[in-house]
């Protein structure tokens, strides 16, 4: 199995190696191995998991709170499809389906709220640039005329 050294966790995903260790002290980042002299020895799953802890931050606005509810979830997720596909009977598979089920609605139900926060300033935003367009385009009129 390849392990990576910190330096080359903070390279390839563009994070300082303070936020690295800050993510692994509270919790949302596994600690990784240590080698016999103490150096930390990450996986590429840690290195995956990161990417994905910058995605949901920087893409879709997540805090460090909304972090921690969606890779709690989303390694709930993983264990709830392996546990569909080790159901044995129909009962079982559609009990374990409808689960998953609700557990998807409530993550698209956040997302859904979120992306109408990302709306509503949109919106805000689109409004003032127009004033502000108009503004210059009304100075620019008023400085045509003197």
């Amino acid at each position: 199995m390849l392990q990576f050294k910190i330096e080359d966790v903070a390279r390839e995903t563009g994070l300082t190696k303070r936020t690295i260790r800050y993510y692994e002290e509270i919790g949302i980042l596994a600690a990784p191995q240590r080698s016999e002299g103490g150096v930390r020895l990450y996986t590429r799953e840690h290195i995956d998991r990161l990417k994905r802890i910058i995605d949901a931050k920087d893409v879709l606005g997540f805090s460090l709170q909304d972090l921690q509810r969606y890779l709690s979830f989303s390694d709930e997720l993983s264990e709830r499809r392996q546990s569909y596909k080790d159901a044995l009977d129909r009962e079982d598979r559609t009990r374990r389906l409808l689960e998953l089920e609700r557990m998807l609605s409530e993550q698209l139900e956040l997302l859904e709220r979120k992306a109408q926060k990302i709306m509503e300033v949109r919106s805000e935003l689109e409004s003032l640039h127009d004033r502000v367009t108009k503004g210059l385009a009304r100075l620019a009129s008023e400085a045509e005329q003197e």
